[in-house]
């Protein structure tokens, strides 16, 4: 089975290079906690690949042999633009990696789509004043799921894609967005994801949802990764556990992996410890 790295070395030589073609995986975890590097590191070490061998050696080192890097890596965001993401990444990760790895990185920012339907003023999220025909053009446009739709169409065969994130959705539920289209995307995804043969990363902050509606998305993707906290005596422990994962959690379980623990350095999202059951 071909597989698509995560970017993260450790975890990739474990399950056999990354996560099978055609995968559609959610990231869940509590603020802080890892997910968001996760995804960032993900798409930097894959970017790297197609811009720097060198720097994609030095950080990764040599993909699994079943391992086929993504084509293109493609980055949506719903409320940021590619600049405030790659300052975003600049904060835990070393530069050179940032400056290499966005070189391979297309983001896609859908910020005005998604704020057009608030309260919130035009010039915070764009750069020039309506004119009567940017008006006409806002109400005859897709909808925000609608332009998510056809941008994926357009990215998501064979490439790594990146999704920030449903939280945001969540967040713009009322008129235009509610729950039930929510949990159609990522039904639709998974069944897309088939034929596009990519690997579609969905971030969400499980806190944003009560928990029968976090089981319905995880029930609607093929893998959900939780990232969450860990308190032991005076210390604190960013930890992951794959909840769930078709052709992943076996080869976890044949190593006996529990957990793992993790930690954010100069190379992004890391594991540090691995968890056994004794």
């Amino acid at each position: 089975m071909e597989r698509i790295p995560f970017g993260v070395g450790q975890l990739d030589s474990i399950v056999n290079g990354g996560a099978p073609t055609g995968s559609v995986v959610l990231l869940s975890g509590e603020a802080g906690a890892g997910a968001r590097e996760f995804m960032h590191t993900s798409a930097l070490i894959n970017g790297l690949a197609e811009v720097d061998d060198e720097l994609f050696d030095l950080y990764y080192g040599t993909p699994s042999a079943d391992a086929v890097l993504p084509d293109e890596v493609h980055y949506i965001s719903f409320t940021a633009s590619g600049s405030q993401l790659t300052e975003e990444m600049r904060i835990a990760m070393d530069d050179d990696i940032v400056d290499a790895g966005t070189e391979g990185v297309e983001f896609h920012d859908l910020s005005e789509r998604y704020f057009h339907i608030s309260p919130v003023p035009r010039e915070w999220y764009a750069e020039r004043t309506d004119s009567i025909k940017d008006l006409r053009a806002r109400h005859e446009r897709d909808d925000l799921l609608g332009a998510l739709g056809i941008l994926l169409n357009d990215v998501a065969s064979g490439n790594l894609v990146v999704i920030d994130s449903l939280s945001d959705l969540v967040s713009a539920m009322g008129e235009e967005i509610n729950w039930a289209d929510i949990s159609f995307l990522v039904s639709g995804l998974q069944k897309a994801a088939h034929e596009w043969g990519g690997l579609i990363l969905l971030y969400v902050n499980h806190d944003t949802l009560s928990d029968v509606r976090h089981g319905q998305l995880s029930d609607a993707a093929h893998g959900t990764m939780s990232f969450a906290w860990e308190s032991g005596g005076s210390t604190r422990a960013r930890t992951l556990v794959i909840k769930q994962f078709r052709g992943v959690l076996s080869e976890i379980e044949d190593e006996n992996i529990v957990q793992f623990e993790t930690e954010i350095g100069d190379a992004g999202f890391d594991i540090s410890d691995v968890r056994k059951i004794r």
